[in-house]
Formats: C-alpha cells, structure tokens, sequence
C-alpha cells in the first residue's frame, strides 16, 4: 500500500462514474482496517486496475501518472482517510511529526499547481482537491450528490480516526494501513488490455454495476475488432458518451440499471414479456454493438438516450403516483423515446397517465398486474412503430375489464391517507386544476412548486384533524393540499379555526373548504362525505369511458 501511494499520481476520467461510496461502504472499510489491526494479519483489500499514461517529475521526485479504470471508491475513501489521519496529528504536536509531514508530501505533491495525489472526476465545486489540500470540510460548497458523499466521507473519516485515538496511537494506524492492508494492482500500458483485464475481473458477481461493465466491454471491444486507425477516434466517442451518461445518472444506481434493463429490452430482435435482468440487458446491448465500430457506438449512443429519457421521467414530480409500477414506466420510455412532436406526446402520455392510475390506483391492483401486456404494447409502440391514434386506442384497452362503475364502490374513498400519499397529492392536483378551468382562474404555479419538492406527507392537509379520533379522518373528502409550512403551522387546530388560512392558500380546493367553513358549514361527517362526492364526480369524468 505505501509504495502504490508514494509512486503515483491517479487520475479518473471523466467517463467513469463520479465518487458514489456511502455511509455503508465506508463503514465496511473501517471494520476492515480494525480487524487487520486486531488479527495482525494482512487484509486483502480490492483489485485495482489502471492504466499507464506517463511519467512526470516533480522536483526531484518521478511519478507514474495513471488513470484508474477499476478501485476508484476505495483508493479516494482511502486519499481522505489518509487526510484524516494527516490532520489528526496536529500542526503543534512533535509525536508523529515525521509521519505527519509524510502523509502531507503523499497527498500534495510539491508543484507550482499544489498537485494532490488523486485527481477526481465530476468535482465541480473542488471539494475534494480543497480537503486534500487545506483540511477544510467545505459543506457550504456542496453542488452535486457526489460532492455531499466526499463531505460525508471526511465526516466520517475524522469520526473514526478521533475514535481510533481513544484507545490506539495514529501510528499503529498509519502502519496498519500501511502493511496490513493489500491489494492487487494491475498497470497496464496497452488501453484495449486494461478494459478486457476489467472485464475478466468483474465477470464473476463482483460489485460492480452492470452498466459500467457495459461500458468496458464496449470499450475493449473497439480494440479487439476495430481497425487500428479508428480506434482512438471510436474510444473517445464511445467515453464522451459514457460522460453524459455519469453526468446525467448522477449518483442514482437504480436509475442506471433501469436504463440498462430498458436499453437492453428494446435491443432485443423479438418482443418479451418482461423487462430483462440487468446481465441479460447488457448482452443484449453488446450484441447489437457488434464488431464494427458504427454499431459499438450505436449502443453506447442509445443507451445514453434511454438514459435520458428515464432521468426525465423519473424528474417528472406530477407523475410520481403513475409511474411507481415498473412496467408502466418502460411504456411511458417506449412513448417518449418515438420522437412524436410535443403535443401528440403529451396527449400519448395522457392517456398512459389514466389508464395507469385506473389500474393501480384507483382498481388498487399492484405491480404483479398487467406486465406483459405493458412491456409488450412498449416494445411494440418503439420497434413496430404504430401511428399515434393505433397506440392510443391500445392504451385504453389495457384498461379493459376495469369498468369505472365497477372499481369505484362506497368504500373507495374511506382510507387514502398513508400508503396512498403519492396518489393523493397526484389526484388533488388534478382536481384543482380541474377546479381552475371550471373557475377560469391561473393555478398558483409558486405554491404547487413548494407542494412538490417535499414530501407528499408534509403537504397532505387533514380538514378534521387526525387528533379528533374520527372515523373518517383519513377519508379523501377530509384530505386537502396546503404548501408544507403552512401545513405544519395548523397542526391540531379544528376546522374553525383553519378556514382563513385556507382561503389565503392560494389553492382552489383549499379555498373552497375554507370559504364553505366562514359561511357556516359544519364540517362533519356528512360534508367531508359530500366533498368525496364532489371529487368521485370529476373521477368518473376524467378516468372512466
């Protein structure tokens, strides 16, 4: 481990994901190192793998410059552990100076640029490199998810190394990660080996995502089939790609393997019945990457449009109750990714939005419902490409045998509050803006803003509140949308007392209660039934036949 640290410089690229470790990884690496320290055996830590780009001299010292193409988490948690331990000493403290002044030297090498030991990808604030530097915990400059994990992860590397110091000395820790802990290093000059020693290594269940094998198996398969002229030319492209890619997941995993599995199901040359595993994706994807390089950066190219669209999708607040049910999102991707013009979409997406929230909300069936029929009408809008009135009739059809008259009953609307907040705060909106063109009024944009940024829960208004014990507390009728300050302002106050503030609020609905409540309306059992018919009125029209 010392000399693998003193030797180098390592770079990440920017086609690789940015720093992504949490609390439970680093967590894992810690046990790691105490139990090192208490069996006083060497720990096999990781495999890294890197690629040879060139030699620099820094005063009198040469270092191989390397860019790490697998082990990028752990050796940056390790960079700040390091720092950590670097800061722990103390400018004033003789004990430990030498080792101190060694860590300092490791970690900034003594350049006019203040060069820090790892370079790292997607830093837009520079809170990394400032840490290395300076020790600063710059929490204030937090831009991206990636930087809020580096702040946690010198957070809670300062955490351990204080803890450690209560019971052992900063030296048997230093030489404890120095000589106990190890690791295989592959550095490899020649870049088509090192995405195919990536591949080797990470081919038997290892923890690495499956969208990032893609990556190296498309990368390595331009230097295993693609003439040498257009290699470096085909490589660049097939990264950049992979850039906005990393750019566009952010942090997010499970938006990364979503992508992949849909990718990887549109790729494949006959309709399935379910979205494939992310392994069988990323095969599917390699096999339509072929061995030229046109189609290589084909794949990578549609991966990254998929990638896109799931982003979009997933960011689309409104639509948070409708697109909980997994196969209902690949049809909404199918739907988004034909290229209609704007308006023929939206009115696409429209009628997925209330064939979906028929199905599993308002008939309640759950995610085992309907999969085939969702994941075949996707393929099948995106491959057979059907004109836009031929999809709109299949959508409304995958509703057939959930007539509006027969999922809607007297206790439909007994108990929506809590498993239901998503769908509440999704049908609320839609009667308000239902509310709105019947009043011919301009929804309150601001207020609905705030309404969506929190959590469902924090905006969900009870009229009666849920203290009074009644029985019908949680029924839709009872239900109302407030931005979550003034939410939580009303807390328990009765209904009485709420009705100001309600017709402040700025949402129709809202306001309605409030006004009926001023004019002397009891809100009881019977009003809070009768708004439930008010709203069961704008269901029937707006989800049924």
């Amino acid at each position: 481990m010392a000399h693998l640290m003193q030797s180098r410089l390592f770079r990440i690229p920017d086609y690789q994901r940015a720093y992504s470790w949490g609390t439970r990884q680093r967590s894992d690496l810690f046990e790691d190192i105490r139990e090192a320290a208490r069996s006083g055996r060497e720990h096999f830590m990781a495999t890294v793998v890197a690629l040879a780009l060139e030699k620099r001299l820094i005063e009198a010292d040469e270092f191989n410059v390397v860019e790490l193409v697998d082990g990028q988490q752990r050796l940056t948690t390790l960079v700040i552990l390091f720092k950590a331990i670097e800061k722990a000493f103390g400018e004033d403290q003789e004990t430990g100076k030498n080792i101190r002044n060694d860590l300092r030297r490791m970690l900034v090498k003594g350049d006019d640029h203040n060069l820090v030991l790892l370079q790292t990808n997607h830093d837009s604030s520079d809170v990394f490199a400032s840490y290395i530097r300076d020790g600063e915990i710059r929490r204030d400059s937090i831009v991206t998810s990636a930087d809020a994990n580096v702040i946690n992860a010198a957070e809670e590397c300062e955490a351990f190394v204080t803890n450690w110091q209560m019971t052992d000395g900063l030296t048997d820790l230093v030489a404890t990660i120095r000589h106990k802990l190890s690791m295989i290093y592959h550095e490899l000059n020649d870049e088509g080996t090192v995405y195919r020693v990536f591949e080797v290594l990470n081919s038997r269940g290892l923890d690495v995502r499956w969208i990032d094998k893609t990556k190296s198996q498309l990368m390595a398969s331009i230097y295993e089939y693609v003439e040498p002229g257009s290699q470096a030319d085909g490589l660049r492209e097939v990264q950049n790609l992979f850039k906005d890619v990393y750019r566009l997941l952010g942090l997010d995993n499970h938006l990364g393997a979503e992508a992949l599995r849909f990718a990887g199901t549109f790729s494949s040359d006959k309709p399935l019945n379910r979205v494939l595993n992310e392994q069988d994706a990323s095969a599917a994807l390699l096999q339509a990457a072929d061995k030229r390089l046109k189609t290589i950066v084909s794949s990578a190219t549609w991966l990254k449009t998929v990638v896109g669209k799931v982003v979009d999708l997933h960011n689309d607040q409104r639509r948070a109750a409708v697109t909980r049910i997994s196969q209902a999102r690949f049809l909404a991707i199918a739907i988004m990714l034909r290229g209609f013009d704007e308006e023929t979409e939206r009115n696409l997406l429209g009628a997925w939005e209330r064939v979906t929230f028929r199905i599993f909300t308002l008939a309640g069936k759950d995610s085992r419902s309907k999969v085939g029929d969702y994941i075949r009408l996707g393929y099948s809008v995106l491959k057979e490409k059907p004109d836009a009135e031929e999809i709109k009739g299949k959508i409304k059809a995958l509703a057939d045998g959930f007539d509006i008259d027969t999922i809607i009953d007297d206790e439909t609307w007994e108990d929506w509050y809590g498993g239901y907040n998503e769908e509440v705060r999704y049908l609320l909106f839609r009667y308000e803006e239902h509310l709105a063109r019947e009043s011919g009024v301009t929804m309150n944009e601001s207020q609905w803003a705030k309404v969506w940024a929190a959590d469902p829960a924090r905006s969900i208004e009870h009229v009666m509140p849920q203290s009074s014990g009644k029985s019908y507390i949680h029924s839709l009728g009872n239900l109302t949308m407030l931005p979550p300050g003034v939410n939580s302002s009303l807390k328990d106050r009765p209904p009485s007392d709420k009705a100001a503030k309600y017709v402040k609020s700025g949402m129709q609905s809202t306001l309605e209660i409030g006004h009926e409540i001023e004019n002397g309306l009891k809100w009881d059992k019977k009003a809070v039934r009768a708004r439930a018919s008010k709203i069961e009125e704008f269901v029937r029209n707006e989800w049924g036949d």
